[in-house]
């Protein structure tokens, strides 16, 4: 089985759930900005994915400045806390499966999570090729 934390209105997210589809998986779905985080799923998540909770904050597009998040000073606890009530805080998308968990920034490290692939040439919403003719994926 594999989960995607997703919303609609990133493209990376976007980006990321075109790429499970397309591999050939019907993911479950969680719009993650509905119905919000708890504090055990979230550092669970950040466990399975080796990220800290200042690792996995998203610090553009989201109110993390005007919150004060991006002062070195403030704790993982703080940013949690605040994770919890501004569920866009949260950096996109995280996927789970049964190779992992990982934070799919830039999109095409989803691929590291998934046994099989779309067919190449395959390309993201932008045009960039992540995954070449011969089904190799196409490094930076």
């Amino acid at each position: 089985m594999i989960v995607i934390h997703h919303n609609p209105d990133c493209g990376t997210s976007r980006n990321v759930l075109k790429i499970i589809e397309d591999s050939g998986y019907q993911p479950v779905v969680i719009d993650y900005l509905s119905i919000g985080w708890t504090r055990a799923q979230l550092l669970g998540l950040f466990a399975a994915a080796n990220l800290t909770p200042r690792e996995a904050l998203r610090e553009t597009k989201s109110p993390a400045d005007q919150l004060g998040l991006l002062d070195p000073g403030v704790t993982d606890d703080q940013i949690l806390d605040a994770m919890l009530e501004y569920p866009v805080l949260v950096n996109r998308p995280i996927v789970c499966s049964p190779s992992g968990v990982e934070l799919c920034r830039p999109s095409e490290k989803v691929l590291n999570l998934l046994e099989s692939w779309p067919s190449g040439p395959y390309f993201k919403e932008d045009g960039e090729m992540i995954i070449d003719d011969s089904g190799r994926k196409v490094e930076d």
